[in-house]
């Protein structure tokens, strides 16, 4: 069903003027659409569907938006919109009076309506809502893009999801699934004992990441704050004071490029466990990532970005070193130089970054960065990262290079990040230094040097397992989208201007 043909410029300057001009019929007739505060909705599209049997009539009230209209002189058909779907509505000249259907034929795809009648089968076997009463609730000012066409082009829609949610219904599945997996994700951690809680937003440092922060100004202190790149330095201190098992989900602030895969406002969990190591945290992960595949959609092996995803449970774990050897060649094992090691990265065409230094964790880690993550498509536990990237988590007792540091990897992303934590405060002080003395060579990604953690550490810091977790990219998965902003509502985009 359709409304007659229609330029498919959207928003026409003659139909807009034609809406307004009913609008304002409307109200010098005292019909004022707005005024209206609500409408007792008792039912909706799909429940209907689902539970209607056969020459059963019963009475339903639905609230929701025409999306298509047939006019057929003495009887009509439009297609109603809810929350749960759609469905047919049949309206006539002798059920609502001879004013009132004159009213409804001027009514336009985009105007949200309430309706009063009962449930029926068509002739062709649809199921329908045969209409007795029916109000205007709200009156759409501007046309909805024509149905064939309907809104694909994706600045635009990204731009007006409004809008997208009403022509494009099925975009609404990724963010019902969004909302069930953070939904599962706070059961899983709530079963085990953790408790969520909320941290600052606004910082005097930029800490816990290393990113590029957002800079804001607070009048009333007159001081430069920084948007949070993490939440991590304020959760280990409710584990220093005693809170022993944390979480936060929440948005996080990081002043960076933009690409398929990264969007400058993100939302990610964290969670801090006393008494716990890296181990417990591989466990963690996969079990939300294998129980929530298992329990919403009956099944381990999904797709996403045309690959075949299997989250069953007993995802391998190989150490970077490992990894390196087995995808670039390189046995990081048996060098011990660092000029060896730089020169063995620079025979495979790696290049170290400008800023850092020329050391054999650096260039273990420039190999598994720039020639090993592209080989991880199935979900992968690389773990023991070198001190020099690592600057929050505990050495490794049996190399001192290395901390007990995990990333997983899934179809090449990077979906999360975990640490033995490092709860030494005088190796924390000194890698802080470190990381200050990067900074001053030009890397405005370095941690910053919280001189307020330092203190919170030296009042004693149990062993903890703490790890980080995308939630966009997770949701990125089990929507199969091939872009984050398939999976923010409200993406940030550059001004049309």
């Amino acid at each position: 069903m359709a409304e007659n043909n229609q330029n498919n410029t959207v928003n026409s300057t003659s139909e807009i003027a034609v809406r307004r001009e009913k609008l304002a019929t409307l109200m010098a007739e005292g019909r004022n659409p707005f005024v209206i505060t609500s409408f007792p909705q008792d039912s909706y599209s799909e429940d209907i569907k689902a539970s209607y049997t056969e020459g059963e009539e019963k009475n339903v009230k639905i609230a929701g938006r025409i999306v298509a209209k047939r006019v057929m002189g003495k009887a009509s058909f439009i297609q109603v919109m809810d929350t749960k779907g759609k469905i047919q509505c049949y309206v006539t000249r002798d059920d609502l009076g001879e004013e009132q259907y004159a009213y409804f034929k001027k009514y336009d795809v985009g105007d949200i309506v309430g309706i009063a009648g009962f449930v029926f089968t068509t002739k062709t076997g649809e199921i329908s809502v045969h209409v007795k009463e029916m109000t205007l609730l709200s009156k759409s000012l501007l046309p909805l893009p024509e149905k064939y066409h309907g809104l694909q082009d994706t600045d635009l829609r990204y731009r007006q999801r409004y809008v997208d949610l009403i022509v494009n219904p099925e975009v609404k599945r990724n963010f019902v699934i969004r909302s069930q997996f953070i939904k599962h994700m706070r059961n899983y951690l709530d079963n085990m004992g953790y408790i969520e809680v909320e941290t600052p937003v606004l910082n005097t440092i930029a800490g816990g990441a290393s990113a590029r922060p957002f800079v804001t100004h607070h009048n009333t202190l007159d001081i430069d704050m920084y948007m949070r790149i993490a939440t991590e330095l304020p959760l280990k201190r409710l584990i220093i004071g005693g809170m022993d098992r944390v979480y936060e989900i929440g948005r996080i602030f990081r002043n960076e490029g933009m690409d398929p895969r990264h969007n400058p406002e993100f939302t990610s969990v964290e969670l801090y466990q006393a008494y716990a190591d890296f181990h417990d945290m591989m466990d963690i992960a996969e079990g939300i990532y294998s129980s929530f595949a298992k329990e919403y959609f009956g099944t381990y092996e999904l797709e996403w970005m045309g690959e075949k995803i299997n989250l069953a449970p007993g995802w391998p774990r190989m150490t970077m070193v490992e990894a390196v050897k087995k995808y670039v060649g390189i046995d990081f094992g048996a060098i011990t130089d660092d000029a060896e090691a730089v020169a063995a990265a620079k025979a495979k065409g790696v290049e170290l970054a400008e800023a850092a230094e020329k050391t054999w964790g650096n260039a273990l880690y420039a190999c598994f960065d720039q020639r090993v993550e592209e080989h991880l498509v199935q979900p992968t536990f690389i773990t023991m990262y070198p001190v020099e990237v690592s600057p929050l988590t505990k050495k490794s007792p049996e190399d001192p290079r290395l901390t007990e540091r995990f990333e997983f990897f899934i179809c090449h992303s990077e979906m999360g990040n975990a640490y033995s934590e490092l709860n030494d405060p005088l190796d924390q002080r000194e890698r802080f230094m470190k990381q200050v003395e990067q900074r001053e060579r030009g890397d405005d990604e370095t941690e910053m040097l919280d001189e307020d953690f330092l203190t919170a550490m030296e009042y004693g810091m149990p062993p903890t397992g703490g790890m980080g977790m995308g939630i966009d990219r997770a949701v990125m998965l089990f929507t199969n989208s091939d872009t984050i902003r398939e999976v923010i509502l409200f993406p940030t985009m550059k001004p049309e201007n």
